[in-house]
């Protein structure tokens, strides 16, 4: 079994900062790619940001220059700095990564149960 466990959610003021962090745990074999989406109340969700096991990160315009994803391959966790939040920021985050389980040949996707953001004054 492989499990997402997420943290660092909360309510923010405009402006502010907060730090997720996603640590992947179980038997694991090699992790792909780490990131993490958002889905905020009547929208669909979309991808936030996401960083591939050779280096490469994509950001959504909306989050370029904010908010940075990093990660820990030696801890199988990923990190997405939040900086500069705005209202609109405010959503539901997920963290997801595209795993190899251990004794599988084939990548699976994996989700985080969420961890809601707030940003209000």
């Amino acid at each position: 079994q492989v499990q997402l466990v997420e943290s660092g959610g909360g309510l923010v003021q405009p402006g502010g900062s907060l730090r997720l962090s996603c640590a992947a745990s179980g038997s694991i074999r090699n992790i792909d790619t780490m990131g993490w989406y958002r889905q905020a109340p009547g929208n669909e969700r979309e991808l936030v940001a996401r960083s591939t096991s050779g280096g490469t990160t994509n950001y959504a315009d909306s989050v370029k220059g904010r908010f940075t994803n990093s990660r820990d391959n030696a801890k199988n966790t990923v990190y997405l700095q939040m900086n500069s939040l705005k209202v609109e920021d405010t959503a539901v985050y997920y963290c997801y990564a595209i795993i190899t389980p251990t004794g599988w040949s084939n990548t699976r996707q994996y989700w985080g149960q969420g961890t809601q953001v707030t940003v209000s004054s």
